[in-house]
């Protein structure tokens, strides 16, 4: 069961990364439009500067698991790479519950916020976009990221040393 929904929110997780690189494709070319449309045709884009800002947070939050899957966090090895056994499981597993307690903060923060903006029917200043809609993406990617840490959290504490160790990509 438990692999099954490892496999299942890894796929999640390549799927979410997917939509932001696709956020990011349309912010570069929004942008390079604006820019265009400024400095070449002396005419600058009042919705611009709004819009690619409001896409921010989604895309800020949308590759976090992905991160987690393939192991692409910066971090300092050479403590966990020296041991073996219980206390190198201890050591991984710490680091994954401060993910989680982590993850599990930011994600209430964003749900919050998500059900606030919603609730209140705040929009952009100027575009007049709910602001719900830039909430709601990156508040699952949130939770998104603190199920898949759980997941590898129990996969530490129940599995094997040698299947608990985290993946190297």
């Amino acid at each position: 069961m438990l692999p099954r929904l490892i496999h299942v929110t890894e796929r999640l997780t390549r799927w979410a990364a997917g939509i932001g690189g696709i956020i990011i494709l349309v912010q570069m070319t929004w942008i390079s439009y604006g820019v265009f449309k400024r400095y070449v045709l002396g005419d600058p884009d009042a919705v611009v500067t709004e819009a690619t800002a409001l896409l921010l947070f989604p895309v800020a939050f949308l590759g976090l698991a992905y991160a987690l899957t393939v192991n692409a966090y910066p971090t300092v090895s050479y403590v966990v790479d020296s041991l073996q056994g219980k206390p190198r499981r201890l050591l991984v597993a710490f680091n994954l519950l401060i993910m989680v307690l982590i993850g599990a903060f930011f994600s209430y923060a964003g749900i919050d916020a998500t059900i606030k903006s919603y609730q209140s029917g705040a929009a952009s200043e100027i575009l007049l976009w709910p602001r719900v809609y830039f909430w709601l993406p990156g508040a699952l990617a949130l939770v998104l990221f603190t199920w898949y840490a759980v997941l590898r959290l129990v996969l530490v504490l129940t599995e094997q040393p040698d299947c608990a160790q985290q993946k190297r990509s």
